[in-house]
């Protein structure tokens, strides 16, 4: 298992547009978190560029692409830019590696 941060840079003039796909991409994102694979998302700050970061588990970066594929606002065309990199977690481990 590897842990991936993806960020999200959201379209131009896209605000409407996730205003109004928000609730379905919530619960996509709930259900990621339910389901272990979200460890944390958010929106980024006020005063930077629109988009989000999120730390998402998963056994390989084409199992993380494939999953942030159905996000509600991926699928709509809401994210002109995403990245997916592997991150090598070191202070701040999960749980599940023996953190105390």
């Amino acid at each position: 298992m590897g842990t991936f941060a993806v960020t999200y840079a959201y379209a131009a003039n896209s605000s409407a547009g996730r205003d109004e796909h928000r609730p379905r991409h919530v619960e996509f994102l709930q259900e990621q978190f339910d389901g272990g694979a979200l460890v944390k998302s958010g929106p980024f700050g006020p005063e930077e560029d629109p988009g989000a970061l999120l730390i998402i588990e998963a056994d390989s970066k084409a199992d993380v692409e494939a999953l942030m594929n159905q996000d509600p606002f991926y699928r709509n065309g809401l994210v002109a830019q995403r990245s997916i990199r592997q991150w090598n977690v070191v202070f701040g481990a999960s749980t599940s590696a023996g953190r105390n």
